[in-house]
């Protein structure tokens, strides 16, 4: 989250069925969304591609090849 200069919630996938059911319209901290990403890695944004000092949300996949 760090590299990506993200919070918690920035990571997690709206529009999927749990969210929707168990999570939408509630209000957590920083360490709670953690613990539900951690709980629920579905809900997790992907592909996340890092480097040693950097980190992307590659959405398009072609942000990928820019990246590296």
């Amino acid at each position: 989250m760090k590299k990506l200069n993200w919070k918690a919630f920035d990571l997690v996938r709206t529009q999927e069925d749990i969210y929707k059911k168990e999570y939408k319209g509630l209000s957590f901290s920083e360490e709670e969304w953690i613990k539900v990403l951690l709980k629920h890695p579905k809900l997790m944004k992907r592909p996340l591609v890092e480097t040693q000092l950097k980190a992307i949300w590659a959405v398009p996949a072609e942000e990928i090849e820019t990246f590296l």
